[in-house]
């Protein structure tokens, strides 16, 4: 009797340094993960945050690579994995009351969107 594993085959994109905080491109990406790619580009099309644009550019970003790399269709794919963390901080100084400075700490996070295809097989091992 033969073991079938579950093999995904998939590609990702990752967005750096997008000078965002985390806190607001999360609600955008718990909304896309686990879409079909076609649910994907529309959904952040009605949300109505600012950064819905960085999102519906990775979407197809990541489709282009699964489809360059594994030759798979763009319509059997699905967003498996969204994630953002906090990368750094983009610092500036600002000057205050008796020559003190003080310090403006801007949040940059950066973005990873995995779209995979799900094909039944075995896997070699």
């Amino acid at each position: 009797m033969k073991k079938k594993d579950k093999l995904e085959i998939g590609a990702r994109a990752l967005a750096k340094n997008i000078r965002v905080s985390a806190i607001k491109i999360r609600p955008i990406l718990d909304q896309i993960r686990g879409c079909s790619y076609g649910k994907a580009l529309v959904l952040p099309e009605f949300m109505p945050y600012k950064t819905c644009y960085l999102i519906s550019q990775l979407i197809p970003s990541a489709a282009a690579n699964a489809n360059t790399h594994f030759g798979l269709n763009k319509s059997d794919l699905f967003i498996s994995e969204a994630r953002v963390e906090s990368y750094t901080y983009l610092r500036r100084f600002r000057p205050r009351a008796q020559g003190q400075s003080y310090p403006i700490k801007k949040p940059i996070c950066k973005v990873t969107i995995k779209s995979n295809s799900n094909i039944i097989g075995e896997i070699k091992r």
